[in-house]
């Protein structure tokens, strides 16, 4: 299902360029498999999606172990009090809740929790997660102070993930500023089209009309790339 409305979006965004830019069906049909990327992107769209939320959660569940950490249980059963709380949290279907399902599943089947935590780090594809995993191995081959170390890891991954929802929600309005500027030229065409029709006949009826277009649609389409890179803040 979400293939097919990506699939459609695709069209409809090519539906949409070659008739204000060509008011061509042959364009369109030359943009089509173009369109098709748009399957690719909607992929990378979703992921990013599922990793922001489970990198949220992952901020909670920092909480959470601290605070069992902090009362003296093991990071194994830090985990499974963790797990209870996450749980009430964003329920049984929470991302991070079923994560923690599953390792605590793999340590009662007497895998270590070093390469249980590698895995759900290799999973997640988060550099915070990551980051994490490792520290955790080194606090345990080096035989210090666990619980104090993995606190203050879990302190500072915490809030670092704090700054990046902050910028986020920062970045917010301006991300949907971007979006309305990104209708506005397609307003513009089609108002001054039907207020003065036959006003861009010589845009789409002539060869340097058509030039012309298709650099005003590719200075369009570098403006949309310029712009959503400029709000992709990493941190």
């Amino acid at each position: 299902m979400e293939c097919l409305a990506a699939l459609g979006k695709g069209t409809g965004i090519c539906g949409i360029l070659s008739f204000t830019f060509y008011r061509s069906m042959t364009a369109f049909l030359v943009m089509l498999p173009v369109g098709c990327l748009n399957l690719r992107y909607e992929k990378k769209r979703l992921r990013d999606k599922r990793r922001q939320e489970l990198s949220s959660q992952f901020r909670e569940s920092m909480v959470a172990l601290a605070s069992a950490l902090s009362a003296g249980y093991s990071m194994e059963n830090a985990l499974t009090v963790s797990r209870a709380e996450l749980a009430a949290l964003y329920g049984e279907d929470g991302l991070i809740v079923r994560e923690f399902s599953y390792m605590i599943q793999q340590i009662r089947m007497n895998r270590s929790i070093e390469s249980v935590l590698g895995e759900f780090a290799d999973r997640a594809e988060l550099e915070d997660i990551r980051n994490f995993a490792e520290i955790f191995v080194v606090a345990k081959r080096s035989g210090g102070d666990l619980g104090g170390i993995m606190r203050r890891t879990a302190e500072v991954i915490r809030d670092k993930m704090q700054v990046k929802e902050e910028i986020r929600t920062m970045t917010a309005s301006r991300q949907f500023e971007q979006k309305v500027m990104n209708l506005i030229p397609f307003f513009i065409v089609f108002y001054v089209e039907s207020a003065s029709p036959g006003f861009f006949g010589q845009m789409y009826g002539t060869l340097p009309g058509r030039v012309l277009m298709s650099v005003c649609m590719m200075v369009y389409l570098t403006a949309i790339l310029l712009a959503h890179r400029i709000l992709d803040i990493e941190v």
